[in-house]
């Protein structure tokens, strides 16, 4: 099996020195995904949880609905192939866009077409202190950033405490892995607040709309386009999320002013 990090060497310049340093990076490793034995696409990611981003990727693309769907997942014994059978036939997409997300990310939906959920009203109501409360979280959960940087974490929260978390070099990567940890552990908070420190894409706005959270938090900055998506779908969109400051893009009722 392929592991998350690996042992490197590098040379530093500093104050008109040089040093040698041994450490750890994170490792980005093509891995493809078959369906009922059909070879469909290849993902560029980090290799851990794996069945997870197979099964998450799937329920993020419409094409499996819950777990029952699935009979089997499982990761080739070289590690650089995910195996999905499913209980019924499907259809592969005829065609995969490419998106703006780093190392590659892939996707069949079409970001301008008529969303299939919308979140009306005000609820989850958060406090404004809440949100740094939750980057904090999301900061504790990074396990495999602290060993090696250079990768993205996602976070599920309830409002209280973070659930389940992923991290993957591809930021896209990280919530298909939460939406497959979901239907495999079968989480479905009734609060569902979403955490990331990837830049939010309409790929990653899409993916947060089918997993239902009418909350996205991230580190940095929104696109144009998932800030119309945000609207459309109903979904508070928060950005430049810091301990003590953030920017709400979108359906800011949700947070208490």
């Amino acid at each position: 099996m392929i592991t998350p990090q690996k042992a490197i060497h590098y040379e530093r310049y500093e104050f008109q020195k040089w040093e040698s340093h041994d450490a750890e990076t994170i490792v980005e490793t093509p891995v493809s995904l078959t369906v009922n034995g059909e070879a469909w696409i290849t993902f560029m990611c980090t290799p851990v949880n794996l069945e997870a981003m197979a099964v998450g990727f799937l329920y993020n693309e419409g094409i499996i609905h819950r777990m029952n769907e699935v009979e089997d997942v499982r990761v080739c014994e070289h590690g650089d192939n995910v195996d999905v059978w499913l209980a019924h036939a499907v259809e592969q997409p005829k065609s995969w866009r490419r998106t703006s997300g780093c190392t590659g990310g892939v996707t069949a939906v079409d970001a301008l077409a008529r969303p299939d959920v919308s979140f009306d009203g005000s609820r989850p109501k958060v406090q404004p202190e809440a949100i740094g409360h939750l980057i904090e979280m999301l900061f504790e959960s990074q396990e495999l950033y602290r060993e090696t940087g250079g990768v993205h974490t996602s976070a599920l929260s309830d409002g209280e405490k973070v659930l389940l978390s992923a991290e993957d070099i591809g930021r896209h990567n990280t919530l298909d892995k939460i939406a497959g940890l979901c239907l495999m552990q079968n989480v479905w908070p009734d609060t569902r607040i979403l955490i990331t420190t990837g830049r939010i894409s309409s790929e990653m706005l899409q993916k947060a709309a089918r997993l239902e959270a009418p909350i996205l938090i991230s580190r940095t900055s929104p696109s144009s386009l998932s800030i119309e998506m945000a609207e459309r779908y109903g979904i508070t969109l928060i950005g430049y999320a810091r301990t003590h400051r953030f920017n709400v893009y979108s359906n800011a009722q949700r947070v208490h002013k």
